[in-house]
């Protein structure tokens, strides 16, 4: 609902209540009008008005630019009669005006459609008509005055700054909503795409030959699209001028983010169908990744998430183990922890590798290198999770993947 949709009820009710007033007030002094049917006329015509134009000042829309200076023309009008119809020692003793504080309503419409601006005008054109109404500077007369011209400002101000808190607030909701889609656009290119090209042109550089030609293709593209994923404006560092990636030495484990020469998953997550909203058993989808160097440990009882969310979980587990396979060498083990907590579900993904220097992740986000940022960091945040990693140089790295329970993925 828009910031601006309550005023406009307030406005109408004020208008309709302060309506009910001035008749009230109109009927009280009848007898003492120099032209009691004057002040009738008048008040008839002003409840016709109200009745044929209540709904206008329920919605910004409906409330015109003409409906405005009309409505302030019945006020003003109204203030300028006066004279005509009321006595003059009624005036000078401070009675009300025919319209009285049914004016303010049609100020007020000024502040809410147009801010400030519309309001000080308005409210200076009611300030004149009530001097010439009173042909006086009386003190009432000027403090009823400068309390319009002062309300009404400040709610036109007010109605600014909230509609510009608004339009700051759709914006950052849109700009989050497109980081979202780009980072869950990223991961899939990252999970399938960068690691293809990775793969054909390590292959490609060990065959020689036209291969290699690929080969060296394949990773300038692999380059070009790392940089695009990531939102870089310049070629990641380690990249030579020709295009082609240098390759830096990157002893690490699980969790290591330099994952450019990480060949596809060897076990493919079995994704739920995307009408699927029940419990899925985590540890269903967690047991084929255990092999003859992966040790999987899970409690005895099902491990139950969101079927969405099993699947994002279980897809980071397998970027950690990708990267494990990557940086740990080929004779290190790795191990996969399942636990059930009452509020979350934790899974710790563990090797015996050399461990990540320090540094090095955020290093390898500004490369360009997303295995951390997006296949593992970005799933868990849009789960509502965490994962924190733990490495000792020397003695491997420990991946924590903590995921709430009962909440499925954001976005896509």
């Amino acid at each position: 609902m828009s910031v601006e949709l309550p005023l406009w009820r307030a406005l109408t009710g004020y208008r309709i209540l302060t309506l009910g007033y001035v008749l009230c007030l109109v009927a009280l002094s009848y007898q003492q009008y120099a032209r009691p049917l004057g002040a009738a006329a008048y008040m008839g015509a002003l409840t016709l008005w109200m009745v044929f134009t209540w709904r206008r000042t329920t919605s910004a829309e409906r409330c015109t630019r003409h409906f405005l200076l009309a409505d302030l023309g019945f006020a003003v009008g109204g203030i300028l009669l006066t004279p005509l119809i009321d006595t003059q020692a009624r005036i000078m003793d401070g009675a009300p005006t025919l319209p009285s504080i049914w004016t303010a309503g049609a100020v007020l419409g000024f502040a809410i459609k147009g801010g400030w601006r519309w309001a000080a005008v308005a409210s200076s054109a009611v300030a004149v008509a009530n001097l010439v109404e009173r042909q006086e500077l009386a003190r009432d007369t000027v403090h009823n005055v400068v309390l319009v011209w002062v309300a009404s400002v400040a709610i036109g101000y007010v109605v600014e700054v909230a509609r510009a808190s608004e339009r700051t607030l759709a914006r950052a909701l849109q700009i989050e909503a497109a980081t979202r889609e780009r980072e869950r656009l990223a991961r899939d290119i990252h999970d399938s795409v960068l690691q293809v090209l990775a793969m054909v042109q390590r292959r490609g550089a060990a065959i020689g030959g036209e291969a290699a030609e690929l080969g060296r293709m394949a990773g300038e593209q692999e380059v070009a699209l790392r940089t695009l994923v990531s939102g870089g404006l310049v070629p990641p560092r380690g990249v030579r001028p020709g295009g082609a990636e240098q390759t830096v030495p990157h002893p690490s484990g699980a969790g290591a983010a330099d994952d450019a020469v990480a060949a596809p998953a060897a076990v493919a997550v079995p994704a739920p169908e995307p009408d699927e909203d029940g419990p899925c058993d985590v540890r269903a989808l967690l047991a084929p990744f255990a092999g003859a160097g992966v040790t999987f440990s899970e409690p005895g009882a099902p491990v139950g998430l969101p079927a969405a969310a099993a699947a994002e979980l279980a897809a980071a587990v397998s970027a950690a183990l990708d990267n494990v396979r990557v940086h740990a060498g080929d004779g290190a083990r790795a191990w996969i922890l399942v636990e059930d907590e009452p509020h979350a579900v934790i899974v710790t993904v563990r090797d015996d590798g050399p461990g990540i220097p320090e540094g090095r992740l955020a290093d390898a986000e500004r490369e360009g290198r997303l295995g951390v940022a997006l296949s593992i960091r970005g799933r868990l945040r849009d789960l509502g999770g965490t994962a924190a990693w733990v490495s000792v140089p020397g003695q491997g790295t420990e991946v924590e993947l903590t995921v709430p329970k009962g909440r499925a993925p954001e976005g896509g």
